[in-house]
């Protein structure tokens, strides 16, 4: 996300959502927030839109909802996770509740 690339991929993922995950801010776009070096240029303004908005949660960012992940866990599928993050992989989560 640091790269014009990573922006442009960033801008894409946002053209027709608000937030990174669900339909209101949570953990998820303060992890890309972060990553974020700084406001996007404005040409990408989705990504742009995106991160004035996120800014505006500053002080409520540890009040909002969800569990904050390594920054590669989030986006779309193809793309390829470049954050280092990759060690090791989770193990079958028996405490899932599957009803089917």
């Amino acid at each position: 996300l640091k790269t014009p690339a990573g922006l442009q991929h960033l801008n894409d993922f946002l053209a027709d959502k608000s937030y990174i995950e669900g339909y209101v801010p949570s953990q998820a776009d303060i992890a890309v927030f972060e990553a974020v070096s700084g406001p996007p240029p404005a040409e990408l303004h989705h990504a742009l839109r995106w991160y004035n908005h996120i800014k505006s949660y500053e002080k409520q960012k540890a009040s909002l909802p969800g569990i904050k992940k390594a920054l590669g866990k989030y986006g779309p599928a193809d793309v390829e996770d470049t954050t280092g993050s990759g060690g090791a992989t989770d193990s079958k989560d028996d405490d899932d509740i599957d009803l089917f």
